[in-house]
């Protein structure tokens, strides 16, 4: 038996898919990843076989910087990170505005390119990143049968009137005014017409006699598999999705290097972790605001730094690197600084961990939104949020029910490890 694994060239993608992918390895089952080289290193960490297969223009292989990426792509991602100081509105619009070129990339040649892997492989099961879309586009097209992992909040899968790229939910610290958000609305609707247009027109080439969708964000694979808790997700909207199993989070083994065990055995203080992921480590000015705000709590600080720079001296005890194993040190956490992603939403509350999120972008939103709701931790606004706000924002959630809470969702995803999730769901 051979699973096929078909991912974009990221880091926060290939992860979470790769550890789904260790279930079938540890059955005696062969693996093989069909990426980008950029994360040739983690196919090759988890003992995978490889097909070389790039999706996009862009690509990650941790900690992602502009002046690394291809021409045009860099000037791309920094007016990512300029819309995100203008706040949640701008941020979206400018998503909206990109998704018109970035994510059906190429897509009759790459949706070719993905069924000559499949031509090669012959795998007997194939999971693939929801936001492949060529990819997708490629398997739908040729009949190909797909469980389709949506590793960010289960929005990205639009259900109902829900438009895509217009979060159907924020957390209370963001409130655009009425008519910013009708405007952005009615932007990702004419997106939505223009990227189904565009499906359609390469689907038609690739399968002539194929139904046109009339929503191409809302296709999906066979069966669906969310990388998210069950208890987060409206019951009301679970109703809507197709068929689907709740992982409830992908989280691999993730040893600590010497430096970080040494760091650990120090001292057993209670540790927060901060980290705004590969992407938006960036917004080095939010990062030294909550650096700052931590200082009076008289916790030990580990923060993951990422690409960003200019950030104030800290307390020699803390630790700071520009990547760490996010994994291992949560598992020693009492609160999680985030961004919001869903990889660290999921990846804390596994290990019982509350939060405290400054959502920047897309499904951020959403699951902070979630997560308050949950009373599992509180967001604020990144781009205004003093230390002093950020300082009683953590207190207020060591000091609250949100510990005790996550706890007991942690207890519930241990018991039940995505990856086993996943392999029984597509077993039937």
């Amino acid at each position: 038996m051979t699973l096929l694994v078909i991912s974009p060239d990221y880091a926060s993608h290939l992860l979470p898919l790769a550890t789904l992918a260790a279930a079938w390895q540890d059955a005696g089952e062969s693996v093989v990843v069909a990426t980008g080289p950029a994360t040739a290193d983690i196919v090759a960490d988890f003992g995978f076989r490889r097909a070389e297969l790039v999706l996009g223009r862009g690509s990650n292989p941790g900690v992602i910087r502009a002046e690394q990426q291809p021409p045009g792509e860099d000037e791309a991602l920094r007016g990512f990170f300029a819309a995100t100081r203008h706040g949640m509105v701008a941020t979206l619009r400018y998503q909206a505005e990109a998704r018109r070129n970035d994510l059906l990339w190429e897509p009759v040649d790459r949706a070719r390119a993905v069924l000559d892997v499949v031509d090669r492989v012959q795998p007997d099961q194939v999971i693939v990143d929801h936001l492949a879309f060529s990819a997708r586009l490629g398997l739908a097209a040729a009949g190909v049968p797909h469980a389709d992992v949506v590793l960010g909040h289960p929005t990205a899968l639009p259900v109902g009137d829900e438009v895509y790229g217009y979060p159907p939910a924020w957390p209370a610290a963001l409130t655009p005014s009425t008519p910013e958000l009708a405007a952005l609305h009615r932007l990702c609707r004419d997106v939505r017409d223009d990227f189904t247009a565009e499906w359609n027109a390469a689907l038609h080439v690739l399968a002539p006699g194929a139904t046109p969708s009339t929503d191409a964000f809302a296709e999906h694979g066979d069966l669906l598999l969310l990388n998210y808790p069950a208890a987060l997700h409206d019951p009301a909207r679970t109703t809507l999705l197709p068929p689907h199993a709740f992982l409830g989070s992908a989280v691999r083994d993730e040893p600590a290097g010497d430096d970080v065990q040494d760091w650990l055995a120090a001292d057993d203080a209670p540790v927060v972790y901060v980290s705004f992921g590969s992407f938006l480590s960036a917004r080095g000015d939010v990062l030294a605001t909550v650096l700052d705000a931590l200082r009076p709590l008289g916790l030990r600080v580990a923060v993951a730094t990422g690409s960003a720079t200019g950030l104030p001296d800290v307390p020699s005890s803390w630790l700071l690197r520009p990547f760490l194993p996010q994994v291992a040190l949560l598992e020693r956490s009492a609160l999680l600084v985030t961004h919001g992603g869903n990889n660290s939403v999921t990846e804390s509350l596994t290990a019982g961990v509350p939060m405290v999120l400054l959502p920047f972008s897309t499904d951020q939103f959403a699951g902070a939104a979630a997560v308050e709701a949950a009373g599992l931790g509180t967001a604020l606004d990144p781009n205004t949020a003093t230390s002093a706000d950020l300082t009683s924002a953590a207190r207020a959630v060591l000091e609250g029910p949100a510990p005790h809470l996550a706890r007991s969702i942690g207890d519930g995803l241990r018991r039940a490890p995505g990856r086993d999730v996943a392999r029984a769901a597509l077993r039937g």
